[in-house]
């Protein structure tokens, strides 16, 4: 794992911040195109964010290889959950 967090750098457009917030959809692959483009450039040119995303990445992937594909959900129990949520939130 990386060092101490660094200051915060812009780098390719993005804060450090930003892209600790967007590694969870980068690795989804849910990120626009421009999105992605900002990210890889912050990655780039930012040591400490590579290190980081790269570990990451090597965590979740093993999570996602131990847990294996996620079971289908029926679709009655999803919106309902989804409505319990959205109440629990107003």
């Amino acid at each position: 794992m990386p060092g101490p967090d660094p200051e915060p750098r812009e780098v390719g457009g993005l804060w450090c911040t930003e892209v600790l917030e967007q590694l969870p959809d980068y690795l989804e692959g849910e990120l626009t195109e421009a999105e992605r483009a900002s990210l890889e450039a912050h990655l780039g040119g930012c040591d400490w964010c590579a290190r980081f995303g790269g570990t990451y990445a090597k965590v979740v992937g093993s999570v996602r290889a131990q847990l294996g594909p996620a079971p289908e959900s029926d679709p009655d129990v999803a919106e309902r959950l989804a409505a319990r949520l959205a109440a629990e939130l107003e």
